[in-house]
């Protein structure tokens, strides 16, 4: 009995320590990796953060870190995928204020503007004081706006044209119809009197 109690308790301590060492590395490679950031060094910093998220798969300050990293590599693609997944598991407000504008920073670059609004009403929502935010969303709502006037103005010229050209199509049948009546020679008529 005594036995399984020591082993019980060294289990006990070595996973202890074994997650103090983990989370003494993950902070280590998030440092790493906010430097080579700083210094522009976007490629190291990526790799850096990875090996942050090998150690804690769940560091929503990695995924974070690397989605602004990849933004900085021209992949926002990849760096969206970082923003959901942060998205997800952060449960601090003020974190996910940041996660949400950067995820309609993405879209609004992507000239997509209604996922630019909802995600910069996300972050608004998270933190209602943000101003640049509230700017930010300012612009995506009028873009959005003149997007949707010039895709109707668009809709309405292809109409015309479509109307013009089934306009222009009767014409040329009806002109056609007056040169064949035009060219028929007068047919002979028979007067009932005559023979």
């Amino acid at each position: 009995m005594l036995q399984k109690r020591y082993i019980g308790t060294f289990l006990i301590l070595f996973t202890v320590l074994f997650s103090v060492s983990a989370q003494k590395a993950e902070r280590e490679f998030i440092r790493k990796g906010n430097r080579a950031f700083k210094d522009s060094a976007f490629v190291d910093a990526d790799v850096n953060y990875r090996k942050a998220l090998e150690v804690n798969p769940k560091s929503t300050i990695s995924m974070y870190n690397l989605g602004n990293t990849l933004v900085r590599q021209n992949k926002p693609k990849e760096a969206m995928e970082q923003y959901t997944a942060a998205a997800k598991i952060e449960k601090d407000k003020s974190k996910l204020a940041y996660i949400y504008h950067n995820m309609g920073d993405i879209f609004q670059s992507q000239k997509d503007y209604a996922k630019a609004v909802e995600a910069y009403k996300e972050s608004l929502r998270n933190n209602p004081k943000d101003n640049e935010t509230r700017y930010n969303l300012a612009l995506a709502q009028k873009l959005l706006n003149e997007q949707k006037q010039d895709q109707q103005n668009q809709d309405q010229n292809q109409q015309q044209q479509k109307q013009d050209q089934q306009e222009d199509k009767q014409e040329q049948n009806k002109d056609q119809q007056q040169n064949k009546d035009q060219q028929q020679p007068p047919q002979l008529q028979k007067k009932d009197n005559e023979m």
